[in-house]
């Protein structure tokens, strides 16, 4: 067990008051971890906390300030930050025709900027908890839809999200030389509020699950399992990866 253990280490998850987030600090809630959660509404971040048993940070990470807020409330309680999970994020949909520039902008500000600029604020923390043997270890949220192209009409999230894939990469190679793995989970559809329009529809759902190899939605276990790999020992060889869990959408080439 110890081999995937995170029993004892410090983590932040951001946009952890639900949907992909709050099931990855579930689980390492779960497995033992100290959780960190941030989301930018204030009682829905605490409410989740309350519930995980974990510790809540409002902060808006689109701005500078969000970030400094959030890097700071770490900070001042903790001396390492051993793993630091980037998902706060934000989707866009419209028809090509209506598509609005400023789309572009919000989805490049906090799927893209948001997450290099924290992870930049968190370095000390993930540097003083970094060692060969056991890196610290940053992950970000990308998603299949950075992979391949989506059948929605979402040009900016696509864009974004495989913005974060290139990001992942870059700053991989960066860190490997600081005892700090860099890779990116790139999530099929989950149940969360960016899929809520299509899986609370039983035909959609139904239509999505069929595209999907394994038929099925994902579950938390299938989302909390892969970061958890990633954190522990079992993980401490792979940096710059970007890992599909998609239940084999990616891999088929089939849309969702």
């Amino acid at each position: 067990m110890t081999l995937f253990s995170v029993e004892g280490k410090t983590v932040v998850v951001t946009g952890g008051s639900r949907g992909i987030g709050r099931m990855i600090a579930a689980g390492f809630v779960a497995a033992g971890a100290t959780v960190y959660i941030s989301s930018r509404k204030a009682a829905e971040v605490g409410k989740t906390a309350a519930e995980l048993g974990c510790a809540a940070v409002p902060a808006d990470l689109s701005t500078e300030e969000g970030v400094c807020a959030l890097v700071d409330a770490v900070t001042a309680r903790e001396s390492r930050l051993d793993v630091l999970v980037n998902n706060a994020g934000a989707t866009w949909g419209a028809p090509l025709e209506d598509y609005p520039g400023h789309a572009f902008d919000k989805l490049w500000g906090i799927n893209v900027k948001g997450v290099f600029h924290l992870t930049q604020r968190f370095l000390p923390l993930l540097r003083a908890a970094a060692s060969p043997g056991d890196p610290a270890r940053v992950i970000n949220i990308g998603s299949i839809d950075g992979i391949r192209v989506p059948s929605m009409e979402n040009y900016a999230y696509s864009a974004a999200k495989a913005a974060v894939h290139m990001l992942t990469r870059h700053l991989s190679q960066r860190l490997a030389r600081e005892s700090i793995t860099v890779n990116a989970i790139a999530p099929g559809p989950f149940e969360s509020k960016m899929m809520a329009f299509a899986l609370d529809d039983p035909a959609t759902r139904s239509a999505i699950e069929s595209h999907v190899p394994l038929g099925r939605i994902g579950t938390p276990e299938d989302m909390a399992g892969t970061a958890i790999f990633l954190s522990s020992r079992a993980g401490a060889y792979v940096t710059g990866a970007i890992i599909p869990v998609d239940g084999g959408i990616s891999a088929h080439g089939t849309t969702s």
